[in-house]
């Protein structure tokens, strides 16, 4: 059985503009769980990158709820990453701990973030 900790807290593209997911990892007996971001231009839905992840954390006896979703525009030029938006199948994501996420792994980073839409 995996740990919690076994897991990425952040894995988003290097560049571009995409969507994401905040989803919460939890052991099957609920007892832990912590919050991570998973975002990719590969992705044309919010889902697609939510069932890719259940599939990987299903394999590692973890289970995972979407808290939401929106996009990222991560700028590796400038060292800046701008969360924003909603997922329309999952609603909004709290960005505010999306960032808190994203400046553990981006120290270096201007990261912001908005309830816009663009």
């Amino acid at each position: 059985m995996a740990t919690l900790a076994s897991v990425t807290d952040v894995e988003i593209d290097p560049e571009g503009v995409f969507k994401y997911i905040l989803v919460r990892l939890s052991l099957k007996d609920g007892t832990e769980y912590k919050d991570i971001v998973r975002g990719t231009q590969s992705a044309e839905y919010h889902t697609n990158i939510f069932e890719k992840l259940n599939t990987e954390m299903e394999n590692l006896e973890l289970e995972c709820k979407c808290l939401g979703g929106g996009k990222i525009d991560h700028n590796s030029k400038q060292k800046k990453i701008r969360v924003f938006g909603l997922s329309t199948g999952f609603g909004k994501a709290d960005h505010s701990i999306s960032v808190e996420k994203l400046k553990t792994v981006y120290r270096d980073y201007e990261i912001t973030w908005s309830d816009e839409t663009k």
